[in-house]
């Protein structure tokens, strides 16, 4: 089995069944007041980059760069299907938007996740690159649902 992930331009059925199913578990996990997920139409912007991930033919998975300026980046809409986590896939999908955010040039890179512990498995893989916690950044607030993490290459 190969996996390929490609930029995508969020025009796919598909695409926007899974956007909509990250919307639905993050809602799920935290109060919509500290959920910052990006609608479909927020990943649009000319400044956030998304990526697809597929497997046989079927959409398992997506992530998207956020250009900050300044030589940053923040990690949005990270999210495999349920039943495929635990094979790796998140960790490919950061690999590639790592490697994306090196040859753009970026030297930081940050990220906003729940605090809650649904969030575990992405702080734990955050973690195991490197990012650290920190406070809020961009537009963020300090916030007792949200937890900052922030990758210095």
């Amino acid at each position: 089995m190969t996996i390929d992930i490609r930029p995508d331009d969020l025009t796919s059925p598909e695409m926007a069944e899974l956007i909509a199913v990250h919307a639905q578990t993050m809602l799920a996990s935290s109060p919509p007041e500290s959920c910052h997920f990006l609608p479909i139409d927020g990943l649009r912007q000319p400044s956030v980059s998304v990526w697809s991930m597929w497997e046989d033919g079927a959409l398992i998975g997506c992530g998207a760069l956020k250009e900050l300026g300044n030589g940053g980046g923040e990690i949005k809409s990270m999210h495999t299907r349920a039943h495929l986590r635990g094979r790796g896939l998140g960790r490919l999908m950061l690999d590639h938007i790592l490697s994306v955010a090196k040859a753009r040039g970026y030297t930081d890179l940050w990220l906003e996740t729940g605090s809650m512990d649904a969030f575990i498995p992405a702080r734990r893989l955050y973690e195991s690159y490197g990012f650290s916690y920190s406070g809020p950044f961009g537009e963020y607030a300090e916030d007792p649902n949200s937890v900052f993490m922030h990758l210095h290459f």
